[in-house]
């Protein structure tokens, strides 16, 4: 797939925009953006079947991966951060790798996403293995970091999927489970941090958060496990604690602190 053919890369519907007020252009940015949210709707059933063999791979001791470069690796290892204080699970459950390591989170890497092999070499580091899966995250889908592990992934028997927003792509071809929400040109011509991270943004938000219920890590619709990291998180839970077991806010404080998480708060409470 040439630059020419890429989604991505096709001229913006919109020109001089450097001619706009402020006003024109935050309301044609948000006309665009309204777009994404329907070209997720229809990846449902790309996401569906794949967030199902996450699930049960990972209820047998399975992790779940992320690789990207640049704007994408980055919105990979924020969702995978994130899953530790929302779902209470452990730093190595689902991790998120990056082209150039964590040091290209806040600086970009010169050509770190050009090197075919390295990605692989990253996920060496973690002993990654055939209980394992592993997201691809890439908007143009032609990434050398990332085919290069999605293919020696393929190989090793792992389950893969790509976030691509262009059909018919190199990883959309490779993954096991494509994903490709399709956005249209981005507002800035090229600029893919734009609709197309925000697509891969609202992609990752249902892959971790399905299976981490699919996990049995949230009850009812609460985030029963989450880390009790701060105040505002305490106070959550403590009124958590309160509406399961219809008690005051102290002796539900009481029993969070004690039994540091609402899961166990509640049990000890109804026990």
């Amino acid at each position: 797939m040439d630059n020419d053919n890429r989604i991505t890369e096709q001229s913006s519907l919109f020109d001089n925009l450097e001619q706009m007020s402020v006003e024109k252009l935050l309301t044609n940015i948000n006309r665009e953006d309204q777009k994404v949210a329907i070209a997720v709707e229809a990846c449902i059933p790309q996401v569906t079947p794949f967030v199902e063999e996450v699930i049960q791979r990972m209820k047998t001791g399975g992790r779940l991966f992320y690789i990207g470069a640049g704007t994408s690796g980055r919105l990979g290892i924020v969702d995978a951060s994130e899953c530790p204080p929302t779902f209470g699970v452990d730093h190595g459950m689902v991790v998120g790798l990056m082209a150039g390591g964590d040091k290209a989170m806040r600086k970009a890497v010169e050509f770190a996403e050009d090197d075919f092999e390295q990605a692989w070499k990253d996920l060496i580091e973690f002993d990654i293995n055939k209980k394992d899966s592993l997201v691809g995250i890439a908007a143009s889908g032609t990434t050398p970091y990332v085919l290069g592990a999605i293919k020696i992934a393929n190989e090793k028997g792992i389950t893969t999927a790509g976030i691509t927003s262009n059909p018919g792509s190199p990883l959309a071809e490779l993954a096991q489970y494509p994903i490709t929400p399709v956005v249209g040109p981005e507002f800035v011509t090229g600029s893919t941090r734009m609709k197309s991270g925000t697509a891969q943004k609202l992609v990752l938000n249902m892959i971790s958060t399905s299976v981490m219920i699919g996990l049995g890590r949230v009850k009812g619709n609460r985030m029963v496990d989450m880390q009790l990291s701060n105040d505002k998180l305490v106070d959550r839970g403590t009124k958590m604690v309160m509406n399961a077991l219809k008690t005051d806010y102290k002796t539900a404080q009481q029993l969070l602190l004690d039994h540091g998480s609402v899961r166990k708060a509640i049990e000890a409470g109804k026990a």
